[in-house]
C-alpha cells in the first residue's frame, strides 16, 4: 500500500491494481481511438494482447491509456504477460503498473513529479540546495505559495516517489510534499425552453421552478465582470460567443508555456462538456440561448489534464491573474452510479491537492485586487456524500446541487453538509425510488456548432443545425447558473468581497421542497443548502450598504525602516463609538518585503497585517480589511479611542526602506 499525507493530516492511500496496466506511447497518440493503428501502429501479438483489455481511463494529454484485463482468473499473470509483449513496440515508451483507490478502486496514475513548500521563512538558496540533496530538478517555482515548486525526480524513480515525498516531509522545513498523482476527470453532466431563467412552456407544458433569473435583467445582465470556465474546451466560434471583446484571456492549461496552442481553448474530439458549461454561465442571448449574466465576458480555460495535475493549480492562478470574478467548475472526483447504493466508488474520499489547494487561496486572496474570485464548484451528480469531495466541499468554494423542473431534487444530486445551493437542472425517472419522470429533457443551452456536439443536428435534440443542446444537464448545469448569479451580484456591486457573495448567495435562496428538503434550525438542507438561488433577490440584495459615515485618521510621516529593527508611526483616535468595521492602509518603501513584518496596535489589542509575503517584491501600499487581515476583526465592537501604532519590523539583513504613512479607518 502506498500512502500520501497532505497538510491537513489527511492520508489517502492507494494500492497496485493487479489488473490494471498503464500504456504511453511516444506520439502521445490513442492505442484504441481512430482509424486502425493511426499514430500508434501495434504489431498483431500486440494488437491480439490488447483484445483481452478494456479501456479503463484516457489521459490524452499525456499519451496514456488505461487498460484492465478481462480475465476472471490470473489477472496478474495476464497484466503482466501484456506488459512485456506492450513494452517491445516501437511507439511504446512505457507499460507499467497502475495504483488504484483502496476502497473505489479508480486508477490512479502517479508521476515522478512532485509539489512540495518549504517554511516560509526558509531562504531560496536553501530550498534549492536540500532539493538538490535529494536530486530533485525543480521545474518551476509556483508564483501562488512562498517557497513552493514543482519538480522532478531523477527518470526511473517510479514508485519510489512515495518513499521520497515521505522522506521529506520528516525535513524540518518543509511544509507539504506529496506525488503529482492524476485521476482522469468526470465532467458532471449525467429563447425557446430555457426554463431555468424564467416561468414558460415547454412541449405544451407549464413549468415553473426558474431560479428568476429574467427578472434579474431589469437590473443588470452582468456588464463589466468576467467568468471563467475551467473544462474541457469552449467553442469560441459559436454564434453566442463572437461578439468582439466577449472572449478574454483564453487558455489551454494542458499544454506548455512555449506551445503554439497555449492560447487555444477550442475543444478537442469528445470535449462537449465546457461549451454547454459556458452557455449556461453566460451565452449573450443573440441568436438561440442565453446564459444566466448574458453580458458578461467569457474566459475560456481548455483543462484536459488529470485530476489532481500541477496543469488543474495553474488554471486558477491564471482565472485570477488575468481578471476572472467568478470561476465555474463543473467537473471533480469520479460519481458513484446514483442508481447503484452499492456501487464501491460511492463515498470514496478524494482529498484535495495541497498543490491545488494552496491556487485556489491564492485566487480567494489575491484575486479581484484583493477582494478574492468567486470559485463555483458542481457538487457532484452520484446520489452520494459532497463531504467526501475534497474539492467541491472546500469551504473556499460555492457547492452547488441541481434541483428539477418540479422544485424538488434532482435523483442523482449529491447533497451533504458542504451543500451551499440549488439551481436548476435537468433530472430522471427512476421507478425504483419512486421517483417522478421530468417534465422537460434538461436545460438548453449552446453545444458545439454543428453536427460535433451533443446534439448532432436534429430539431428533437435542440435545432436542427446543432448549435444548441436541451438536455444538459446534471449538476455541471447546476454550478455555471450560480457562477452566472455571482456575476450579476457584482455588476451590481463590484465592492464586495468572495465571502460577502457567498453569503450574499445564501440570503437570497428560496426554500424548496418544504416536506422533503429536511431544513434544519439554520434554514440549511443536505439536499439544497440554503434553498433554491433566487437571481432577482440576489441582485437586489447587491445594492451596496450605504453606512452612516467613515472616520478615517491618517499618520504622515517618513520613518526609516532598518535591519533587524522595529520602526514605529502613530495616530490618535479621539472617536469612543464603536465601529462595525476597522480597516488600516499602509504606505511602505522597501525592496524585498519579504523580510517585513508590519502589526498595527490599537486600544484593543494588535493584529498582524503582513507577514514575511512577497519576497522579493517591492513596496507595501495596500489596504488591510477582515478578509485579507483577519486579526483586524477584533476591532470591531471596541472602543477606538486612543493611540493607535505601525509597527514595521524588518528580520533580515541587506534591503531596507521608509514607512511614509499609514491610516485607521472606522467604518461605522
Amino acid at each position: 500500500m502506498f500512502t500520501v499525507r497532505y497538510a491537513d493530516g489527511t492520508e489517502y492511500k492507494l494500492d497496485e491494481s493487479d489488473d490494471l496496466v498503464a500504456v504511453r506511447t511516444h506520439s502521445r497518440n490513442s492505442l484504441t481511438e481512430g482509424a486502425p493503428f493511426e499514430g500508434a501502429p501495434l504489431s498483431g501479438e500486440a494488437r491480439a494482447v490488447l483484445d483481452k483489455f478494456d479501456v479503463e481511463a484516457r489521459f490524452p494529454m499525456a499519451g496514456v491509456e488505461v487498460f484492465r484485463t478481462q480475465a476472471r482468473r490470473n489477472r496478474k499473470a495476464v497484466r503482466d504477460e501484456a506488459r512485456a509483449v506492450l513494452r517491445e513496440e516501437a511507439d511504446v515508451r512505457f507499460a507499467g503498473r497502475v495504483l488504484h483507490d483502496a476502497k473505489s478502486k479508480e486508477p490512479v496514475l502517479y508521476t515522478e513529479n512532485l509539489f512540495i513548500k518549504f517554511d516560509d521563512d526558509l531562504s531560496a538558496t536553501a530550498c534549492k540546495k536540500l532539493l538538490k540533496q535529494h536530486k530533485l530538478k525543480v521545474k518551476r517555482a509556483l508564483e501562488y505559495a512562498r517557497n513552493a515548486y514543482f519538480v522532478e525526480a531523477e527518470e526511473g524513480t517510479g514508485l519510489r516517489v512515495f518513499e521520497l515525498a515521505h522522506t521529506l516531509l520528516k525535513e524540518e522545513s518543509v511544509e507539504c510534499c506529496h506525488p503529482e498523482l492524476v485521476r482522469e476527470p468526470r465532467r458532471r453532466a449525467a429563447f425557446a425552453p430555457q426554463w431555468h431563467l424564467k416561468r414558460t412552456t415547454v412541449g405544451g407544458t407549464s413549468v415553473n421552478a426558474h431560479a428568476n433569473v429574467e427578472a434579474a435583467w431589469t437590473t443588470t445582465e452582468g456588464q463589466g465582470t468576467v467568468i471563467a470556465v475551467i473544462d474541457d474546451g469552449v467553442d469560441i466560434d459559436h454564434e453566442e460567443f463572437r461578439t468582439s471583446g466577449k472572449i478574454v484571456a483564453p487558455l489551454n492549461a494542458s499544454v506548455p508555456d512555449n506551445h503554439p496552442n497555449r492560447s487555444n481553448p477550442r475543444p478537442g474530439s469528445g470535449n462537449n462538456h465546457g461549451t454547454a458549461c459556458a452557455g449556461v454561465a453566460c451565452a449573450e442571448g443573440s441568436v438561440g440561448a442565453s446564459g444566466v449574466a448574458p453580458r458578461a465576458r467569457l474566459m475560456p480555460i481548455r483543462l484536459v489534464s488529470g485530476l489532481g495535475s500541477q496543469n488543474e493549480a495553474d488554471a486558477f492562478i491564471h482565472a485570477a491573474q488575468q481578471g476572472a470574478d467568478v470561476i465555474s467548475c463543473s467537473w471533480g472526483p469520479r460519481d458513484g452510479k446514483w442508481w447503484d447504493p452499492n456501487d464501491p466508488v460511492h463515498n470514496q474520499n478524494v482529498p484535495l491537492p495541497d498543490s491545488t489547494r494552496l491556487a485556489i487561496e491564492w485566487a480567494i486572496r489575491n484575486g479581484r485586487g484583493g477582494k478574492g474570485c468567486v470559485i463555483v464548484w458542481a457538487a457532484g451528480n452520484g446520489n452520494e456524500s459532497v463531504d467526501n469531495d475534497g474539492y467541491a466541499r472546500s469551504d473556499k468554494v460555492v457547492a452547488v446541487a441541481a434541483c428539477n423542473d418540479t422544485g424538488t431534487r434532482s435523483v442523482y444530486s449529491d447533497f451533504g453538509n458542504a451543500i451551499w445551493c440549488a439551481f436548476p437542472s435537468s433530472d430522471f425517472v427512476h421507478t425504483p425510488f419512486n421517483h417522478p419522470a421530468p417534465k422537460t429533457p434538461g436545460i438548453w443551452t449552446t453545444d458545439r456548432s454543428g453536427a460535433v456536439g451533443y446534439n448532432p443536428g436534429q430539431a428533437s435534440q435542440g435545432d436542427a443545425a446543432g448549435h444548441y443542446t436541451n438536455s444538459f444537464g446534471g449538476t455541471s448545469s447546476a454550478a455555471p447558473g450560480v457562477a452566472g448569479v455571482a456575476a450579476l451580484i457584482l455588476a451590481r456591486n463590484p465592492a464586495l468581497r468572495w465571502d460577502e457573495v457567498k453569503d450574499l448567495l445564501k440570503r437570497s435562496c428560496d426554500q424548496i421542497d418544504a416536506a422533503g428538503g429536511n431544513y434544519d434550525a439554520n434554514g440549511h438542507s443536505a439536499f439544497y443548502g440554503y434553498g433554491r438561488v433566487n437571481a432577482a433577490k440576489a441582485v437586489e440584495l447587491a445594492l451596496p450598504p450605504q453606512p452612516a459615515y467613515t472616520a478615517i485618521h491618517t499618520a504622515v510621516q517618513d520613518v526609516a525602516v532598518r535591519d533587524k529593527q522595529t520602526s514605529r508611526l502613530s495616530v490618535e483616535v479621539g472617536d469612543t463609538r464603536a465601529a462595525r468595521e476597522v480597516a488600516v492602509s499602509v504606505d511602505i518603501e522597501h525592496t524585498y518585503i519579504g523580510d517585513l513584518v508590519v502589526k498595527i496596535v490599537g486600544p484593543a489589542g494588535t493584529a498582524t497585517l503582513h507577514d514575511r509575503t512577497g519576497r522579493g517584491t517591492d513596496n507595501i501600499k495596500q489596504r488591510y480589511d477582515k478578509v485579507n487581515a483577519p486579526a483586524l476583526a477584533a476591532f470591531a465592537g471596541a472602543n477606538p479611542q486612543g493611540t493607535w501604532t505601525l509597527e514595521v519590523t524588518d528580520e533580515a539583513t541587506q534591503d531596507v526602506g521608509t514607512v511614509r504613512s499609514f491610516s485607521v479607518e472606522l467604518i461605522y
